[in-house]
């Protein structure tokens, strides 16, 4: 058997370094030999096969994966539900450390109830996030402000004069993807203007 532990991180070294410091210590406790350590150091926005998750898949029946928490594979809870549903389908056992979860395969009842309320979880995430932007868009249109980029606009970003909109949003607790579609640009260019611009909403 093969034990991979999966480390991802965002440009933060010290980051990497407690987790795998973490699996470590969890393998001596629990006596495993780590195999492999796959680290990725990029950025959870990135897409699945950026982020190297396609490898996790790979890894044969019968192998182990850790990770020192579940958010270390998916930027999402329904992506990390999806994740974990195809590593456990390829036969992959699997380990995460801070949420205590250790998998063995699909047919154990105790998988079945954790995948199920997994997915109920993730069936809620996406139904409040749904809410919150619909919310945020009536709200938007009710106070007047018209959505969507300006057309016709000369100013150096796309986003120039969408500084209250997006507060608006944000204070409603909007994702920035879900912002980045409401305003119709790349998820990159509003992260961009507002780390330009200092717009933050704590």
């Amino acid at each position: 058997m093969k034990t991979i532990a999966y480390i991802r991180v965002s440009k933060d070294s010290q980051d990497c370094k407690s987790q795998k410091l973490a699996i470590l210590d969890f393998a001596h406790k629990e006596n495993i030999k780590i195999d492999e350590f796959l680290e990725i150091q990029i950025s959870s926005r990135k897409n699945p096969n950026e982020r190297k998750i396609d490898s996790l898949l790979n890894l044969g029946q019968g192998n182990m994966l850790i990770v020192s928490e579940m958010s270390r594979i998916g930027r999402s809870v329904g992506e990390v539900v999806t994740t974990i549903d195809r590593i456990i389908a390829s036969g992959v056992q699997f380990i995460a450390i801070k949420e205590n979860i250790k998998i063995k395969d699909r047919q154990d009842l105790h998988t079945k109830v954790m995948i199920t309320m997994f997915s109920l979880f993730a069936e809620v995430e996406r139904e409040l996030n749904s809410l919150r932007t619909k919310e945020a868009l009536a709200s938007l249109k009710a106070e007047g402000i018209k959505l969507g980029r300006p057309k016709g606009s000369l100013g150096s970003s796309k986003l120039d004069g969408k500084d209250m909109e997006i507060k608006k949003l944000l204070r409603l607790k909007v994702s920035k993807t879900s912002i980045s579609k409401i305003l119709e640009v790349d998820r990159s260019t509003l992260k961009n203007y507002m780390d330009k611009r200092q717009i933050n909403i704590g």
